[in-house]
This record gives structure tokens, sequence and C-alpha cells, in this order.
């Protein structure tokens, strides 16, 4: 079994002995109960890993010595989800889902036909539950490079990342094109936008087309909003050669 990843600041990680405390650290000791001699792994999030082993455990905190480093260069091409708001905690079982199947950026959407909308007042919170979900995952699926989640996203916002994108693609059911055919750019963004239940509406649809997205199918059945992101990350990342 791999080691646990646990987060830690950059600078710490060029040192040869790191002191892991605060709620990583916490976790690690009170929670996971590591001890000394077990295998841990450090990351900034950012691409820098340190192999470790735990050399002294406290009650809150723990003492590792680096046994070796490593730095992930930046994927290549970057896999970027727009998503919009699903219902309920599905927000947050997509971005779970998206994390561990690697893709690099998940930015949230208020599409017309979102039954949750995040309101002012509760945008931070609801924001925070997103970008935390995406820090666990990351650590669960052993990522060295988390993630980033954007802020939310009005369409307009949307029709800007596509007219961006080397390759720009709008999941509909009703799409000609099979995501499975569709040849990958070599570098640059990909940006696959995903709809909410009650569908990306006609008047998106032609905004995103304005700016070169291109409506594409992942196959015969129709999945959830909270799903489709991660099924179609999956076609991305085999045809990249991520995978």
């Amino acid at each position: 079994m791999s080691p646990p990843v646990f987060l830690a600041g950059s600078d710490a990680l060029e040192r040869a002995s790191v002191v892991l405390d605060g709620p990583e650290g916490r976790h690690a000791a009170a929670v996971r109960r590591l001890r000394p001699g077990e295998r841990v792994d450090l990351t900034d999030g950012e691409g820098l890993l340190a192999e470790c082993v735990v050399t002294e455990a406290g009650r809150a905190s723990l003492t590792l010595d680096v046994l070796a480093r490593h730095r992930q260069p930046p994927p290549s091409p970057r896999i970027v989800v727009v998503q919009a708001l699903p219902k309920g905690d599905r927000g947050e079982l997509a971005v779970e889902t998206m994390t561990e199947a690697g893709v690099d950026e998940i930015v949230p959407w208020s599409a017309a036909r979102c039954v949750t909308q995040w309101r002012p007042e509760r945008r931070e919170k609801a924001l925070g539950r997103w970008r935390g979900t995406a820090r666990e995952a990351g650590k669960q699926a052993r990522r060295s490079r988390l993630p980033q989640v954007a802020g939310l996203a009005s369409t307009g916002d949307v029709a800007g990342r596509v007219a961006a994108a080397s390759l720009a693609l709008v999941l509909h059911e009703e799409a000609d094109l099979r995501l499975s055919t569709v040849e990958p750019p070599a570098d640059g963004e990909i940006v696959v936008v995903v709809g909410p239940e009650g569908g990306i509406t006609g008047e998106e649809l032609e905004r995103f087309a304005a700016a070169g997205g291109r409506p594409a199918r992942l196959g015969p059945t129709v999945l959830r909003t909270s799903t489709a992101g991660v099924a179609a990350a999956a076609v991305l990342m085999a045809a990249t050669g991520r995978w």
C-alpha cells in the first residue's frame, strides 16, 4: 500500500527534517496514529513531493526526515471541467471523483437551469466546501499537484474560457460527435463543459459554439451532471496518454 499523503509548505519540504503540525499534523498523529519508522509522503500541492519517514510522533504533530524529493511538471494538455452546480451534495461528489481522476481545474458554473444557486451570502462557504473536497480527495488519490477550484463562473466567463482553450467540448446528449473520436491537442488546455440537470439552454449552446465550443456526447446513456465530468475526464485522460 502506498504511503499516506499530507500537505506541507514548499519551504518546509526543502529541509532535511520537517515538523508536520496544525490540522495536518493532528490528523496524522491523532487520527492516523502514525508512529516512528512509518513512511509518509508530504506535498505542497503544487508538484513538489517529499518521501519521508517518521522519526518522532507527538500528540498533535510528527517529525519526519526527508528521504527523497520529486517535482512533477505541470501536466500537458491541461484538463479543465466546467461543472454546472448540481443539487444537494452532488457538487462535492463531482469534485471528489474528478479530482481522483486527475482533472487539473474545476470551474463551478451558474447555468441558467441550475436548480441550485449560490447566493452571495453563501457563495464563499459553498466554494470552500468544493475546495476542501478537492484537497482531501487529492490527498486520498496521492496527488502531488492538487486541482484548482476556480471562483463561481457566469455563462460569459465560461464562454471566455471556451474561446481561450486549445480544445473546448460541450457535453450534450443530442450531439453527433462522440467524445471517444475526438483527437485531443498535444498541449494547451482542454475545456469540457458539463450542463445542469435541466440541460444546457439553446442560448448557452449558441454562445459556446460561437466561442469555439464543439458539442459532444459520451455514449448512448444520459449521465447525471455529477458523474458526466469524471466520465469525460476518463476518456480524455486515456486519449491524451495521461493514463
